[in-house]
């Protein structure tokens, strides 16, 4: 799994819109669902916090959510910190650099968007449901996004192809064709809801759909 570590970790954020088609969607539509669905004082665990950028548009919609932001990648939780301090929410966030077996504080909702994609099915996708599980409370709701594998011999040609009109330079076209496939972990729709329900989770409902990404509420 990457850690996305010095210039990936900074230019991260103006990257990502231009690899994912939808993405500022994605979160709208997680977002919007979370402020529809959770009550003040909520604590919301986002898993793959990065930057600090989903945290920081959730605390804007409530000012009493709480949230803990895990990341393995020291970097990238180093510009989330100065981001939260810049807003002046660094009280709300508990800011966790590490796995989550090591956490404790129980959530209300989770977020785990374009972070299981990185993790091989060799036990390590399943361990990381399973952890996340652990810290939800009973009836807490999952917003899992990620690449699926592909449905048609041309979608992932179709992704590129996207991307370069989002404005991904050549370089970055022929990076991210290497990437779709070596780099990724991309699971079914059968293998991914038997993964959920051997983990104890709902049968997954799709909410965005994206080419070959798509994001399910659990």
């Amino acid at each position: 799994m990457p850690t996305f570590t010095d210039e990936q970790a900074t230019h991260y954020d103006s990257r990502i819109t231009r690899l994912v088609p939808g993405y500022e969607l994605l979160h709208q539509l997680t977002n919007v669902q979370l402020q529809t669905t959770l009550a003040d004082g909520a604590h919301i665990l986002v898993v793959g916090a990065g930057t600090g950028k989903e945290v920081l548009a959730l605390a804007k919609l409530n000012p009493t959510w709480q949230f803990t932001a895990q990341d393995t990648s020291s970097d990238m939780l180093n510009i989330a910190q100065a981001q939260f301090a810049e807003h002046g929410i660094s009280e709300r966030v508990h800011v966790h650099f590490g796995p989550l077996a090591k956490l404790t504080q129980s959530a209300d909702a989770a977020l785990c968007l374009l972070v299981m994609q990185f993790v091989a099915d060799n036990g390590d996708k399943k361990q990381l449901l399973k952890d996340i599980k652990a810290l939800l409370k009973k009836s807490a709701a999952l917003y899992l996004a990620d690449l699926m594998r592909p449905e048609t011999t041309f979608e992932r040609d179709a992704q590129i192809a996207l991307c370069a009109q989002l404005g991904l330079a050549e370089a970055g076209q022929n990076y991210m064709r290497h990437n779709l496939e070596n780099e990724f972990y991309p699971l079914d729709r059968m293998r991914f809801s038997e993964l959920l329900n051997e983990c104890g989770f709902a049968q997954p409902k799709l909410y965005f759909k994206a080419l070959g990404f798509s994001g399910y509420v659990v």
